[in-house]
C-alpha cells in the first residue's frame, strides 16, 4: 500500500466501523451488539492462539530440515494482523481478521502483497548506498564459506 493513501485508509476504516456498529446496535440492539464484539475477541484470542503455535511448530519443522521457513513467516505475520483485527472493537476489521485466518486467503494474500513488499524493499535497499552519507560499499564484499572444523586428535582417544 502507497504510503499515500494510509492515511486516508486510517480515517475511513474507523468512520466505516462506527458507521457498521449504528447499522447493527439499530438491528439488534446495544446489549447484543456488545456481547458480539466481546464473543469475536475471544474467538480471535482462542484462534491466535492455535494457529500460532502450529506455525510455530512448522516453522521449527522447516529450520530443523534445512528449508526456510518464509512461507510459514508469512503466515505468522498474518496470522499475528488477523488477532489484532479482531481484538480492535469492529465488525469490518473483524471480517477482514476471520479471513486471515483462512489459510487459502492467507496464501492469496501473500502472492498479492509478496511482488509489492519485495519491490518496494529492494528499492530502498537499492538507493540506500547512494545515500551519501558513507554507505557500504558492495563492490568491496567477500562471501566466505566456512569450513568445517578439523577433527581433534584427542576428542578420538577415550
Amino acid at each position: 500500500m502507497p504510503i499515500r493513501i494510509l492515511p486516508i485508509v486510517l480515517l475511513a476504516v474507523p468512520i466505516l466501523e462506527i458507521a457498521v456498529f449504528i447499522l447493527v446496535g439499530g438491528r439488534i440492539g446495544i446489549g447484543w451488539t456488545l456481547l458480539l464484539i466481546l464473543v469475536t475477541a475471544i474467538i480471535g484470542t482462542m484462534l491466535l492462539r492455535r494457529q500460532g503455535f502450529e506455525l510455530l511448530a512448522r516453522i521449527r519443522e522447516d529450520v530443523n530440515a534445512g528449508r526456510m521457513p518464509a512461507r510459514a513467516m508469512a503466515h505468522g505475520v498474518l496470522v499475528i494482523v488477523a488477532g489484532v483485527m479482531l481484538l480492535t472493537p469492529g465488525f469490518v476489521t473483524d471480517a477482514v481478521g476471520f479471513l486471515l485466518f483462512v489459510p487459502a486467503f492467507r496464501d492469496w494474500v501473500w502472492r498479492v502483497a509478496a511482488p509489492f513488499f519485495f519491490a518496494h524493499l529492494s528499492g530502498s535497499w537499492a538507493r540506500w548506498p547512494d545515500a551519501g552519507d558513507g554507505g557500504a560499499d558492495y563492490d568491496s564484499v567477500i562471501d566466505v564459506v566456512a569450513k568445517p572444523p578439523r577433527e581433534d586428535p584427542r576428542d578420538s582417544q577415550g
